[in-house]
């Protein structure tokens, strides 16, 4: 029998899936709501008029410095894979913390809607932004009310995919 706890109930909900299975789920689950966040990213751009952030090229060129990995190529190819790198490193977050979710749920973890989209919001939100905090590539605590409207909006949109999703699966 499923238990109470204060993130909602644990107990079994994952109808005999293996963790593996659940891992895999979890990931389609990540890249679900990281093409939602996207999405949301790109409407707000069009309808604010607003130009993309460079947090994510800064993050690599930031990480290649630290690691002292050169990003190979010539002034015009170099800039073009840290044009690509940066966006990828969205993704892994994204789909990485849709891994967890899913891992959490093959453990017999459940919560309630509200709770499960709060914890994977957070989640997400420091697996995106805390490296580049780390880097000092951005400071939250400098973040306008507006910044962080900005990025809590696609994040929270991310949160409600993906806890919808990993839900879907559980059911019978």
């Amino acid at each position: 029998m499923a238990k109470r706890t204060p993130l909602g109930v644990v107990g079994k909900g994952k109808r005999g899936i293996s963790t593996l299975g659940w891992a895999l789920r979890g990931a389609a689950a990540g890249a679900a709501g990281s093409t939602a966040l996207n999405a949301v990213t790109y409407l707000d751009m069009a309808v604010r008029g607003r130009g993309s952030s460079s947090t994510p090229e800064d993050t690599v060129e930031k990480l290649a410095d630290k690691a002292h990995v050169p990003i190979p190529g010539d002034d015009e190819a170099r800039q073009n894979r840290v044009q690509g790198l940066g966006p990828l490193i969205g993704l892994v977050a994204g789909v990485g913390v849709g891994v967890l979710g899913g891992l959490a749920r093959a453990s017999g973890a459940l919560s309630a809607k509200p709770v499960g989209v709060a914890l994977t919001t957070v989640g997400v939100m420091v697996a995106a932004n805390g490296p580049m905090a780390a880097l000092g590539v951005t400071d939250p605590r400098t973040w306008t009310a507006k910044d962080w409207v900005s990025d809590l909006v696609p994040h929270l949109v991310y949160g409600v995919v993906v806890k919808n999703v990993i839900d879907a699966f559980d059911r019978p």
